[in-house]
């Protein structure tokens, strides 16, 4: 046996659609249970035959692999593996999955839903989310670490505020727009070259099949922290506590878009030609790309205004 080889519009403010990623997910791990070697031909009818879907989903989820490469694209023939199944890992796997991961992202969702919260304690989370007391404690220390929740005066835990909305996440990017940009162009602004190695490997590990693998909660620090570092370079303390700031604040909502990650692969594309730019010395184009960059990902995320043109590359 072998096999031969955007989606719609959400409404405004709400996550695409997680069908590519998922379907991703599944075809890697059909993979790795026939065991196909190297430039096996993964033909999308055997695919959809094996899975039970229609042939349009599965075509999606493969050219998103071949964005990873994962797989090569030969016009006119189909799609083929670029290594051997068993050196894929265990990417079929829902990296979400477990019974703390699960529950947290439900308390999330409830959260920015209005059903849950601001104010509540372990015991309402153990009994609401069915987890037992001690993965309850987990999950707040988790959450505490992160910023997100605080210990209410006497008894209890408390939200943060949030960006819940389509409008003040969009803001919260024009914001983002003034500041990333105009960090690059700072006078003190100097590349860390070990940042700058760091941050270029993990954009690069996404690339290569992380994007399917890493939790949601991984995916955010990676995108933020790549952030944290360019404005960090800029020497200016007040411009690098401001984004740091924002994250914070948008953690939650932008858990919400980890759903669906065909869009990650251009994101880190452009992370790395940012990289190569500050690296070259050409800090104007940089800070044109970033502005373009983060302007895409926010009508993204928002769908609030007119679309703004992929930037080019």
């Amino acid at each position: 046996m072998v096999a031969e080889a955007v989606d719609p519009a959400p409404g405004r403010g709400r996550p695409r659609s997680p069908l590519p990623t998922s379907l991703a997910m599944r075809v890697v791990d059909l993979v790795r249970r026939h065991g196909l070697a190297e430039g096996a031909h993964v033909t999308e009818q055997w695919v959809a035959d094996e899975l039970g879907v229609s042939r349009s989903p599965v075509r999606k989820a493969m050219l998103f692999l071949a964005d990873l490469d994962i797989v090569r694209r030969v016009p006119n023939r189909g799609f083929f593996l670029t290594r051997p199944a068993a050196d894929l890992g265990d990417i079929g796997l829902d990296a979400d999955a477990g019974a703390e991961e699960d529950a947290y992202f439900r308390v999330v969702d409830d959260h920015l839903g209005g059903r849950f919260g601001p104010e509540f304690t372990a015991a309402e989370i153990s009994r609401r989310y069915g987890v037992t007391g001690g993965q309850a404690q987990r999950l707040l220390a988790r959450m505490e670490g992160e910023d997100l929740i605080g210990r209410r005066p006497g008894r209890g835990w408390r939200f943060h505020p949030v960006l819940s909305s389509a409008e003040g996440h969009d803001q919260s990017y024009r914001f983002r727009m003034i500041v990333e940009p105009a960090a690059v162009l700072e006078p003190g602004f100097a590349p860390d070259p070990a940042a700058f190695a760091e941050h270029r490997a993990r954009q690069e590990a996404l690339l290569r099949g992380r994007i399917l693998t890493a939790p949601r909660a991984e995916l955010f620090q990676t995108g933020a922290g790549f952030h944290e570092m360019l404005v960090g370079c800029s020497g200016n303390a007040f411009l690098a506590d401001a984004v740091r700031r924002q994250n914070r604040v948008r953690r939650l909502i932008e858990y919400r878009h980890q759903y669906d990650r065909t869009r990650l692969v251009h994101q880190a594309r452009e992370h790395l030609r940012l990289l190569d730019l500050l690296e070259r010395g050409e800090r104007r184009a940089a800070a044109e790309l970033l502005h373009a960059h983060l302007d895409r990902v926010r009508w993204i995320k928002t769908r609030v205004g007119a679309e703004p043109p992929v930037p080019p590359g």
